[in-house]
């Protein structure tokens, strides 16, 4: 996705904090990293916006079970949420809490302004209730699943109070026809389908308050009803950059990174902000999101996720794992197992193979270049000599067209493709350094200058394999970088894609960037 105007704002769906983070949080939080560390690479000022929605349902009864209040239940949990992300290097610009004033303010301001539009209304609700979701679910659509959640199995609540409306009837039209108009709007595709079959079959008015809970956001001019999640929660986007304005505070300097380029969020509440969103944006007067994308779920070994079962991927266990191999392995690993939008396994086995990869295709190819360089011409880059076409051509072609694909895979959201193309190149080095056997030329004098030409090639292939994979192992690509002598500092990723290692920079040494771990033998 193209940063607009000279900046990129990315959001990741605010996370309920009514448990430790766990393995889906933090696959959704690290992808927009990614995307940041990419666009803040090719010098685009971006906003990068994380945090937790602390009010509803879920959190009055997590907190009555443990004997708590709320408010202390959203505290522990938002701590553990933010601590874990800066213990995994998230480099989020902001995290905003449903329980901050300047959220709530410009909550209320949002529900005055729908108010004012006549789009809210009072009424009464009687019907099928998804806690877990914090959704009201017709007759039909309770029937048909035996008056269980489609998500989580639950039963459903039998639910009846007083309640405000938002008229999302008025706007579905509206909403449809966006939707068909602007493809790249919901992604991948197969959900942007998924949302329009079930729009078209018609959709009533959302209920926005409740007044039989206390926890929340206060509606406007009636304190015995708080705001409910699907605007108190969907709003965090515009409340946290200083939208809507209120008469008599100072305008946000971050009010002009809206719209949105990329909502990242998990295809369980794709509904709410493909729907809900849009057509609260247009009561609002305001621009639409660029993108929602919407990924997929984990399971665990081939297995839906469990406690009891023993596959549940936690805290303690992603600690486990980045203690052994290290924090950018998760990074890699969750962003090459399978295309971007698609459902998930997490395979303790696939990700040692990850961290292997790394080790074999990465780290190999920059110890042998460094090694041999060192050996065979005194740690400096030779300049090219003898060139073979057959024999070069891969790698030159494969060196030249990594900026453009890389690109390309940004753009479209591939995260698998943008995680792959570096290690693509480096196969291709390796292969090319094998078929060449360098070693060998080095022993007969009149093949100096085929050699110099093959360590020349295979250190610019390293150096823009590397680069590449600057906004997926930040740490461990720099590292490598330095290596070549390589300075990452105040360039582009473009022109660390596309600018050789000068003739003459001396190189090393060489230190192996994913060491060895041994396995327990099975």
């Amino acid at each position: 996705m193209t940063a607009a105007e000279g900046r990129f704002y990315i959001t990741t769906p605010i996370y309920y904090p009514n448990g430790e983070p766990h393995l889906g949080h933090i696959y959704t939080t690290l992808c927009a990293d990614t995307l940041a560390r990419y666009h803040r690479l090719q010098g685009t000022r971006v906003h990068f916006l994380t945090g937790t929605d602390e009010h509803g349902i879920k959190m009055v009864k997590t907190a009555a079970d443990l004997n708590v209040e709320p408010g202390a239940l959203a505290e522990k949990m938002s701590a553990s949420f933010r601590s874990t992300f800066d213990a995994l290097h998230v480099t989020y610009d902001d995290y905003i809490r449903t329980s901050e004033p300047r959220h709530k303010d410009r909550v209320q301001e949002v529900v005055r302004r729908l108010q004012a539009k006549g789009d809210i209304y009072l009424g009464a609700y009687q019907g099928w209730y998804d806690e877990g979701q914090e959704e009201f679910v017709t007759e039909t659509e309770a029937k048909a699943h035996e008056f269980k959640s489609v998500i989580s199995g639950r039963p459903l609540t039998r639910y009846s109070e007083p309640t405000y409306f938002f008229r999302l009837s008025k706007y579905v039209p509206e909403v449809i026809k966006y939707i068909e108009a602007n493809p790249a709007f919901i992604r991948p595709e197969s959900r942007r389908n998924e949302v329009l079959s079930k729009l078209r079959m018609g959709v009533e008015d959302l209920s926005i308050s409740r007044a039989s809970l206390k926890w929340g956001i206060a509606m406007p001019d009636d304190p015995e009803h708080v705001v409910y999640v699907w605007i108190d929660a969907l709003s965090n986007y515009i409340t946290a950059i200083g939208l809507p304005e209120i008469a008599g505070t100072p305008a946000d300097p971050r009010a002009d990174l809206w719209p949105v380029n990329v909502h990242l969020l998990g295809k369980e509440i794709l509904w709410f902000h493909a729907v809900y969103w849009p057509a609260m944006l247009m009561a609002l007067g305001m621009p639409l999101p660029q993108t929602l994308f919407a990924h997929g779920w984990w399971t665990s070994e081939g297995r839906k996720m469990s406690k009891t079962m023993g596959n549940f991927i936690d805290l303690a266990k992603i600690h486990e794992l980045t203690t052994k191999y290290g924090q950018e392995t998760l990074r890699f690993h969750l962003l090459r197992v399978a295309p971007f939008g698609t459902d998930m396994d997490f395979n303790q086995a696939d990700f040692v193979r990850s961290y292997s990869e790394l080790g074999n295709v990465l780290g190999n190819l920059l110890n042998r270049v460094i090694n041999m360089i060192g050996k065979y011409r005194e740690g400096k880059l030779p300049a090219i000599g003898v060139s073979e076409d057959v024999a070069d051509g891969p790698v030159v072609k494969a060196i030249a067209e990594l900026p453009a694909k890389l690109g390309a895979a940004y753009a479209a959201l591939e995260l698998q493709s943008a995680a792959t193309l570096a290690l693509d190149v480096c196969r291709v080095a390796n292969t090319y350094v094998d078929a060449t056997r360098p070693f060998s030329l080095a022993k007969d004098p009149a093949q100096a200058a085929r050699l110099d030409t093959i360590l020349h090639l295979t250190a610019q292939a390293v150096r823009a394999s590397l680069a590449a994979m600057l906004p997926i192992l930040p740490e461990k690509a720099a590292q490598g970088l330095r290596q070549l002598g390589v300075s990452v500092e105040g360039r582009t990723l473009t022109e660390l894609i596309a600018t050789p290692i000068p003739v003459g920079q001396l190189l090393g040494p060489a230190e192996v960037l994913f060491p060895r771990v041994d396995e327990p033998a099975k």
